[in-house]
C-alpha cells in the first residue's frame, strides 16, 4: 500500500516554486489552477524526492459551476501517492493541457473525459471519442445532459 502525502505539505512546497499556483489544499488533495497544471505535473514528475512516475487515474467530476479534473499519481520509487485536482470554468469549450506527454497512460483517460465530459485537452496527440461514435451530439455525464 503506497503512503498517502499530505495535499497541505506538498501545496506548500508548490506554492514556494509556482507562487499562486494553489487554489486550495486539503490533508489528502490539492488544487492546481489551471494554467500551472502541465507545469506543477512536470515538477512533480521529475523533481528528486517526489518521483510521481505513474499516473493512476484521471477522472473528471460535474460541479455544475465548474468541471473538477483529478487525477491520482504514484511515485513507484518512494511508494507514496497524491490526489491533484484541477479546475475548469464555462461549459461551452472547457479546457485543459494534455498530459499524455508525461504519462502515456493518460491517453485513454483524457479521451474518455473528452467524449463524456466534453472537456478538451490541448496537445493531446489524438483527441477524438473513445466510447460513443462521430456525430454524437452531447456528453452524457454532464449534470445537464438530457
Amino acid at each position: 500500500m503506497t503512503l498517502a502525502l499530505s495535499g497541505k505539505e506538498i501545496a506548500a512546497k508548490l506554492e514556494e516554486q509556482f507562487p499562486g499556483s494553489i487554489v486550495e489544499s486539503c490533508p489528502n488533495s490539492l488544487v492546481v489552477k489551471s494554467e500551472f497544471l502541465l507545469a506543477v505535473a512536470t515538477f512533480l514528475k521529475t523533481t528528486h524526492g517526489f518521483d510521481f512516475d505513474y499516473l493512476a487515474s484521471i477522472t473528471a467530476v460535474d460541479y455544475q459551476d465548474y468541471f473538477e479534473v483529478v487525477y491520482h499519481l504514484t511515485s513507484l520509487k518512494h511508494n507514496h501517492s497524491l490526489v491533484m485536482k484541477t479546475r475548469c470554468y464555462g461549459r461551452d469549450n472547457p479546457k485543459l493541457p494534455s498530459v499524455v506527454g508525461l504519462w502515456r497512460g493518460a491517453d485513454f483517460q483524457e479521451r474518455e473525459i473528452y467524449d463524456l465530459m466534453g472537456i478538451s485537452f490541448d496537445g493531446h496527440p489524438n483527441l477524438k471519442r473513445i466510447f460513443l461514435w462521430e456525430g454524437f451530439h452531447g456528453h452524457p455525464l454532464r449534470k445537464d445532459y438530457l
